[in-house]
């Protein structure tokens, strides 16, 4: 059961799309607190609480506390509040029984779980205006579902997009991406798409490409395409300001970017330097940026991935000015740690500052709002303009999008990858975390940059990811400029890499189709024991097993130089320990802990009693798979 309450004057956001009529009595579970733009809870203490996206920390969030304000923040440390997402929905689950609440704002607002007062979740809003989703049921996979079933169904990709995926910022020519396929395929390593990153533009320019180093970009689309590899190209939330540029004129002329308040459009800078943000939430911004995608489209294009949409902001151009006149005051001092740290900070402080966000305005609903009040719908809504697109300009062909922003409401027009992590083991491990909570929130497609995108990867951890990022709906490979190459060819250990490779490739047929009854059932790809095992107190304790679909649980190896792990199964179940497709041994092991052994080339995976898992003979594309001669692994 849902229920929907009203706090002051909510910004619509479009992210429920079931009419719900607003309940008059208060608001369940939580209290408002007097004086404060707050509601608090008091938390039993076996309350667990579960959700909100894409965040840093376990599944049980109980402990910190969480801003839900889109951030571009390469630094995923313990000590962050917000990445990327705004996606404010949990579940408080404990003693058998619990709710869920879906907090509707497009503001900042924090959730306090037990940061300040250990047993007390406070909520707390800059501004006190949201709609607020209350969802009862008698357990919390029946909470999920009806959270799920108000919001609309999610984005499905094209079936290729299941295929390992090769990036790296960047691949700077045509010869580069030949270079990556031919490798791949000459170590007999499985792929069916190759990113590009920001380099395959003209001086980075959105819905351009680079006549010198693609020089025929048409031809080479289709050259790919008969080796059955797609070519997914960039695009950045930012316009380059130059004439001569259509996009650029076209935005100026129909008044299709964001305003400061005296009218003229915000300049701020990104990659290509100074550029101003189309209004994505003026619906006709939206269908005119959208409309761009074609351009693309039309070279054979069919996936694409939107970035730096939070949105990101190196400078703006007023607080660039104000910088430079600060600092001339410290010219010829002698700085002391004081005067040395301030003037520092002003420098640091530059990119993505709070106060250009409020800056610049939208056009939104018939109504003008600060964009800082409605900051986390912006990426979501640059998504929505390229999936409203697509439903025009290609209506009989699915086409792969994701997308670095998001606020619940996205998931039905794009996935995500979790942004820009780095290559530490802890960011496995959040990754393992993470989808979960991404899932609850319609977020299906998804993953992160196996091996990580920051730092040098080593070749165990990147073995070690790969072996968990081939269950992950979207399995791609990447990483930046200036780090160790990773590609999987690159390793000593080539042979482990074709191997895993390949069982992602004979799980495809599985993956697939539980992907599928996930979005058409509202159900959950990813679950922690304790959603399928609620009665069971160990389950709870389990932030490193996830169960995949209906018939599989997975138990990742996320620590540098383990032979093995600990495991806990919450019921008898079949192990198989995988070397490759067809080269794995079988033994069951009962209900209860225990020490599985995985070496670095192993990957453990469980069958549920009276479950099977299907493997295919895996080909090197996705579109070479026989799903009709599947073999069979029952327990």
């Amino acid at each position: 059961m849902v229920k929907k309450y009203r706090l002051g004057n909510p910004i619509e956001t479009d992210s429920v799309v079931v009419s719900i009529q607003e309940e008059k009595s208060t608001i369940p579970y939580f209290d408002i607190v007097q004086g404060k733009n707050e509601l608090r809870f008091d938390m039993d203490e076996n309350d667990h609480v579960f959700g909100l996206g894409e965040t840093v920390r376990g599944i049980n969030k109980r402990g910190y506390i969480f801003t839900s304000k889109c951030a571009d923040d390469p630094n995923h440390t313990e000590d962050k509040r917000s990445l990327y997402a705004a996606q404010n929905f949990f579940v408080i689950w404990g003693n058998g029984k619990g709710f869920g609440m879906y907090v509707d704002t497009p503001g900042c607002v924090s959730f306090d779980i037990g940061y300040t007062d250990t047993n007390v979740f406070f909520i707390e809003f800059e501004d006190f205006d949201a709609n607020i989703y209350v969802i009862d049921g008698a357990s919390i996979l029946d909470i999920v579902k009806e959270f799920r079933g108000i919001i609309g169904k999610s984005y499905i990709p094209p079936r290729w997009a299941f295929g390992f995926g090769q990036s790296r910022w960047s691949y700077m020519n045509e010869d580069q991406v030949r270079e990556v396929v031919d490798n791949y395929d000459k170590n007999d390593i499985p792929i069916d798409s190759v990113y590009l990153d920001i380099d395959y533009m003209e001086r980075y320019k959105d819905f351009t490409v680079s006549d010198e180093r693609f020089p025929d970009f048409k031809a080479f689309v289709e050259e790919m395409k008969k080796r059955n590899i797609h070519l997914v190209p960039i695009i950045d939330a930012g316009v380059k300001i130059e004439e001569g540029y259509d996009v650029y004129e076209e935005g100026v002329k129909n008044d299709y970017f964001c305003k400061k308040e005296n009218g003229e459009n915000l300049v701020a800078a990104v990659w290509p330097g100074k550029v101003h943000f189309p209004d994505f939430l003026n619906e006709d911004a939206r269908k005119w940026f959208g409309d761009k995608y074609k351009v693309l489209l039309d070279y054979g294009i069919d996936g694409f991935w939107n970035d730096m949409n939070e949105p990101a902001i190196f400078y703006t151009e007023d607080h660039l000015k104000e910088v430079f006149e600060k600092i001339k005051e410290y010219e010829g001092k002698n700085l002391d740690i004081r005067s040395f740290f301030d003037m520092q900070g002003m420098v640091g402080g530059l990119a993505n500052n709070d106060e250009d966000y409020r800056r610049f305005y939208h056009e939104y609903k018939g109504k003008r709002y600060r964009h800082d009040k409605v900051h986390n719908l912006f990426g979501y809504n640059m998504t929505r303009a390229a999936g409203e697109a697509f439903e025009r300009l290609s209506p009989d062909k699915r086409i792969l999008m994701f997308s670095r922003s998001s606020y619940i409401g996205m998931h039905r027009y794009g996935g995500v990858w979790c942004g820009d992590n780095k290559s530490w083991w802890s960011h496995l491990l959040l990754n393992i975390q993470q989808m979960t909570a991404l899932n609850m929130c319609g977020f299906i497609y998804s993953g992160a940059d196996v091996g990580g995108f920051g730092a040098d990867v080593t070749e165990d951890l990147l073995l070690r990811w790969a072996e968990f990022g081939i269950f992950t709906p979207l399995f791609r490979n990447h990483s930046a400029e200036g780090t160790r190459r990773q590609e999987f060819y690159r390793f000593t250990d080539t042979e482990s890499f074709r191997n895993i490779s390949k069982l992602r490739y004979a799980l495809i047929p599985y993956l697939y189709s539980e992907f599928m009854n996930a979005v058409d059932n509202d159900e959950m790809l990813f679950r922690p024991l304790c959603f399928d095992h609620p009665e069971d107190d160990m389950a709870y304790e389990v932030e490193d097993q996830l169960y995949v679909g209906s018939s599989i649980m997975i138990a990742p190896v996320y620590k540098q130089n383990a032979n093995g792990r600990y495991v806990y199964l919450p019921e008898d179940m079949k192990l198989c320990r995988f070397r490759s497709y067809n080269d794995y041994d079988v033994e069951v092991l009962g209900k209860g802990h225990h020490y599985v052994k995985a070496a670095l080339n192993e990957v453990l995976v469980f069958i549920k009693k009276g479950h099977e898992l299907p493997l295919a003979t895996p080909a090197s594309r996705t579109e070479d798979i026989d799903y009709n001669n599947l073999n069979y692994e029952r327990f």
